[in-house]
């Protein structure tokens, strides 16, 4: 495993010494997984649809994210570029500047969104188990800063974390689990006056869209992985079975308690200090892959900058989007990802396993085009024609997250057979001695 910081070959493919078993990636990915808004989620979700509909869905967004990280990592791997890189030579150099540039947004919304939820239940656990009243701002402050300078050293603090983590975090639900069970049974049916009405596929979307940024971002974490075939095993590993087993986790106390706050419910049952590693190991994992990947993007598009203050800049506008209220639309904010996140995958993996499939992945990266219209104009339609699906005019799945990524895959493969490339990537065996045949 490498110690190296985040700036780590952000510009050129991993060196296979620095790779590693899948099933430690695999664990970093379910991780993700067990977060507040993960916890916020299944227990909206579960009060709506009652237990059973929202186990099917959790199974359901489990295969689909699964499928998708297992295209996106077997991509990564192949070419050892992290996702920006991988965005670089699809999109061009200008267009990959825009794509990258939002995917850097998001992760800091994201951020802003987990340091919310750490905040608030950081307030509530302080309350409960020592009676103290915590000021939300300075708890946000201070978890923000010590993420950010935790992630300047990169892989290797996000491979620690879960490491610790996952087990921890299992080992404090599965207890609340059978506290819950045995003093509420367990409760089958949905609430009469959910705190968030929703139906069965805006559930699967919301549920999709709130670990697509996961997926689209996978090579960043998956070029580490030593085979392909390990990296199909990481990707089985964390989404369909951490997505069932959280929801399980969260929607047998939430339905019981009809209560949406993990913290309170966590507290109830005497979790003192286990309530507080929760806490904090959840967030701390989540966000610094959401500053990590973040730094890789804008390394990627201004590589003069130095990542770390990629890093301590992005904490700092997570933090003030914490500060601001962005928690307040976190439905709305996990529905808009559905939208603008899949095509960007869709894209650069197609291009991974066609145009790019033999190329030597630093060739690949030479006399990019200023744009690759092709690429920039798949995204921005699937984007239009997604949000259609949305507003209700039309629908394939009635999950715009999944019309986005197959109208996306659609659209670039006519593009790809009527508008084919004009010149040739260079593959890995005309390439001798750093030089091209």
């Amino acid at each position: 495993m490498s110690g190296s910081p985040v700036e780590a070959y952000s510009n050129s493919p991993l060196p296979e010494s620095l790779t590693i078993n899948g099933w430690r990636v695999g664990l970093i990915v379910a991780s993700f997984a067990i977060s507040l808004p993960s916890f916020l989620n299944g227990a909206q979700i579960s009060l709506a649809l009652g237990l059973k509909e929202a186990l099917l869905v959790a199974a359901l967004s489990g295969v689909i994210l699964c499928v998708g990280g297992c295209f996106t990592s077997v991509v990564s791997v192949r070419s050892r570029l992290t996702t920006y890189t991988l965005i670089q030579r699809s999109f061009g150099t200008g267009g990959s500047a825009l794509v990258n540039l939002v995917l850097a947004i998001i992760h800091f919304g994201w951020f802003g969104v987990n340091i919310s939820f750490f905040g608030d239940a950081l307030v509530a656990a302080t309350q409960e188990i020592y009676g103290i009243e915590g000021d939300f701002r300075i708890f946000v402050i201070i978890g923000s800063a010590l993420i950010s300078i935790s992630t300047i050293f990169g892989f290797k603090t996000l491979d620690r974390l879960a490491l610790i983590a996952v087990p921890l975090l299992g080992c404090v639900l599965v207890g609340v689990c059978i506290m819950s069970i045995n003093q509420n049974g367990i409760v089958l049916k949905a609430s009469e006056n959910p705190p968030v009405p929703m139906s069965f596929g805006i559930a699967l979307s919301a549920l999709v869209g709130g670990n697509l940024l996961a997926v689209a971002a996978m090579p960043d974490l998956s070029r580490y992985v030593r085979t392909a075939k390990q990296s199909v095993g990481a990707m089985v590993l964390s989404f369909p079975v951490a997505s069932v087993l959280m929801m399980l986790a969260t929607a047998i106390p939430a339905i019981a308690m009809r209560e949406t706050d993990i913290m309170k419910m966590i507290v109830s049952f005497g979790f003192g200090l286990p309530a507080l590693a929760l806490l904090i190991l959840s967030t701390w994992t989540v966000n610094s892959l959401n500053l990590y990947s973040a730094s890789l993007s804008l390394t990627t598009t201004f590589p003069k900058i130095q990542p770390w203050i990629f890093t301590l800049v992005g904490g700092a506008i997570g933090c003030v989007l914490a500060l601001a209220g962005l928690i307040n639309s976190f439905v709305p904010f996990l529905l808009a990802l559905g939208f603008i996140i899949p095509p960007i995958a869709a894209i650069y993996v197609i291009d991974g396993m066609r145009l790019f499939k033999d190329a030597d992945s630093v060739a690949s990266l030479r006399n990019l085009p200023l744009f690759r219209w092709r690429a920039v104009g798949t995204w921005i339609g699937a984007v239009c024609v997604a949000l259609l699906a949305a507003g209700g005019i039309f629908t394939l799945t009635t999950v715009p997250a999944l019309d986005a990524a197959l109208i996306a895959a659609v659209m670039y493969l006519l593009l790809l057979r009527i508008l084919p490339e004009e010149a040739p990537v260079p593959s890995r065996s005309s390439i001798v001695d750093g030089g091209v045949l």
